[in-house]
């Protein structure tokens, strides 16, 4: 078995960093897109839709299920964009088994981050009745931080059945 050479590698992580971008910014840019339309459509009203979920604009000036109320903006805008930054950053570094997942949960912090920066809280409007009112960067942050997981148990256990290419190392010879 020969070692991938450095052009196949490279291509590899070329894809992976394409498909991490695409991803941040194609979700950041739904996300927003909807809570635009939210804000003007459901002004004064919400929508019942069949099933559990339902359309209620809400303004959240905390962070998930609204917890830090109260806490100036900027803090909460400082910690998701910190963490947003170390998963970016390790998303391009390649230390992610899955890009997408990434893409998602860098993608909907931004959103949520943009969303804070232009009017100091969040734009809510997918609710339940039995869990807080939520948006779709949390969707997004949800799904990708659950893929995260996965993805990297799933390496992890790859990794753990593949054979050791050394096995002499370490062993006595007599």
């Amino acid at each position: 078995m020969t070692a991938p050479s450095v052009t196949t590698t490279g291509t590899a992580v070329c894809g992976a960093r394409r498909r991490f971008v695409l991803v941040a910014v194609a979700v950041a840019t739904v996300d927003l897109v909807s809570k635009a339309i939210a804000s003007r459509a459901l002004a004064g009203r919400d929508v019942d839709l069949p099933g559990p979920l339902d359309l209620s604009l809400a303004y959240n000036s905390g962070v998930a299920f609204s917890i830090g109320v109260g806490v100036p903006p900027w803090v909460l805008v400082a910690l998701a964009t910190g963490i947003a930054t170390v998963v970016a950053i390790a998303a391009w570094r390649g230390q992610f088994p899955s890009a997408v997942a990434a893409g998602l949960v860098v993608g909907g912090a931004a959103a949520n981050v943009v969303d804070r920066l232009q009017a100091g809280s969040v734009v809510d409007m997918l609710h339940t009745g039995w869990w807080p009112t939520f948006n779709l960067a949390d969707v997004w942050i949800v799904v990708g931080c659950a893929l995260l997981v996965l993805t990297e148990l799933n390496a992890s256990r790859r990794r753990d059945k593949s054979p050791d290419p050394n096995p002499s190392q370490g062993a006595s010879h007599q």
